[in-house]
């Protein structure tokens, strides 16, 4: 449920440790982490929280896209899926894409659609139908890339969210040529 103010505090209570600074304390745990499984659990409760307008600043605030981001560069697959899961989440909003983007980030998401993990390839292609926009449609749009999804599109027998996800961003992103 997305929460406003008023709802975080009734959630929080009085002795309740206010949002940022618990985000703040699983940034840290990250950071401080020496094993994979503990990375793994902070990343997917992150990318959790970044689906909510109300944490979008603390995301920005804590640099969660870049530690989203860095996760998709890692070779654990699961810190792999988490990120981009993250990236999906957090990229709705614009300000968010916009970061996203200014990152570096898109050839990062652009790489998880060849990703053996089905959930990496929906984030994936997910973040791209949010992240394209005038500004990096040239970037998204490179025909190597539209091939790729063009066979998402078809391939509803093998997955259909694959296909729906990959039908969304060609029918918003290139009208008429699908």
């Amino acid at each position: 449920m997305f929460t406003n103010n008023k709802r975080q505090q009734e959630r929080t209570g009085r002795n309740g440790r206010p949002k940022l600074q618990y985000l703040q304390e699983l940034v840290s745990e990250f950071q401080n982490a020496t094993d994979e499984e503990t990375k793994e659990k902070v990343v997917a409760h992150l990318a959790n929280f970044a689906y909510d307008p109300f944490k979008f600043t603390f995301l920005r605030q804590l640099n969660d896209l870049d530690l989203f981001l860095d996760c998709v560069t890692e070779r654990n697959e699961k810190l792999m899926e988490f990120g981009v899961g993250g990236i999906y989440n957090a990229c709705v909003d614009p300000a968010n894409a916009a970061l996203i983007s200014q990152c570096d980030g898109i050839p990062l998401v652009v790489q998880c659609l060849s990703n053996p993990v089905r959930n990496t390839v929906n984030y994936a292609l997910g973040a791209l139908y949010y992240l394209c926009n005038p500004v990096n449609k040239e970037e998204i749009l490179k025909p190597n890339v539209v091939e790729v999804i063009e066979r998402y599109a078809s391939a509803g027998a093998v997955s259909v969210s694959f296909s729906n996800l990959a039908k969304a961003f060609l029918e918003k992103h290139r009208p008429g040529k699908t």
